[in-house]
């Protein structure tokens, strides 16, 4: 069986910028230990899948060892590709997923991702959690990742996570965040449990995000740049339950597999 495949760079403005995502579009879902071997085969954070689903479609994640509820640059990085295609005209796209439905709304090269709103709560910072940053946050919460607030971006970029403990923690992965002077904030992700020592750009991370520097700023629009190597800029807006996270994303790969299902 052939199919075809993209590689996606979320959250980026020029190829080797943001966060890569695959992209397998399919007519009918595979036999999830497949799509979860063309997950590992590709070796990036997260491949997306995505079938059609009446007037939409219907969306699914793998990282290179496990399906997860939620992914904001596979998402983007989907809509890319299902708006780049000639016959595709409208400028809003609904994905159902193991997160609800989830819209990604297109105005001119911009894609906004319409998630759910995951405000975390406060918590004390696990020891495996110390360890594996190195240093003791100021604050801690946890929602779907724990969330370690520091005091400012040089405190982020210093860090030299060790994945040994961070692995042993119970939730997804841990994001550090601080205030930034160029933007609203700056974050880093890291979740080795699941196969990703350190994620370029994590839109899911900015629905726990936003929520906590909303409330610390007063403000409901806000920017924020993920600090990794490779970084990417987003632009954050808090709607009530939901958060709205835009960015642009560019194609690096258009190509085929072949598969056996």
């Amino acid at each position: 069986m052939k199919l075809s495949i993209y590689q996606i760079d979320a959250f980026a403005e020029k190829p080797f910028e943001g966060n890569p995502a695959a992209v397998v579009p399919l007519q009918q879902w595979l036999p999830d230990e497949t799509m979860q071997a063309i997950a590992q085969e590709n070796n990036l954070a997260e491949t997306a899948f995505f079938v059609p689903e009446k007037d939409d479609f219907h969306i699914r994640w793998f990282t290179p060892n496990k399906e997860v509820k939620l992914c904001g640059h596979a998402t983007l990085a989907s809509a890319f590709v299902l708006f780049d295609r000639p016959e595709f005209e409208a400028d809003v796209i609904t994905f159902a997923s193991l997160s609800g439905p989830l819209s990604v709304t297109r105005k001119g090269e911009l894609l906004t991702l319409d998630f759910p709103n995951q405000l975390p709560e406060v918590c004390a910072a696990p020891e495996a959690l110390v360890k594996g940053l190195g240093m003791e946050p100021l604050e801690c919460y946890r929602r779907e990742d724990y969330v370690a607030v520091f005091d400012n971006e040089q405190d982020i970029t210093g860090i030299v996570p060790n994945h040994h403990y961070l692995e042993q923690l119970d939730l997804r992965g841990v994001i550090v965040t601080a205030p930034s002077s160029e933007q609203d904030f700056v974050a880093r992700f890291f979740a080795p449990k699941f196969g990703i020592p350190e994620d370029p750009v994590t839109g899911s991370a900015y629905t726990q995000l936003m929520p906590y520097w909303a409330e610390k700023t007063g403000k409901t629009k806000l920017t924020a740049k993920q600090v990794s190597t490779r970084g990417g800029k987003l632009f954050c807006e808090l709607q009530g339950d939901r958060v709205l996270i835009s960015g642009k994303a560019v194609k690096y790969l258009q190509g085929t597999i072949d598969v056996d299902a």
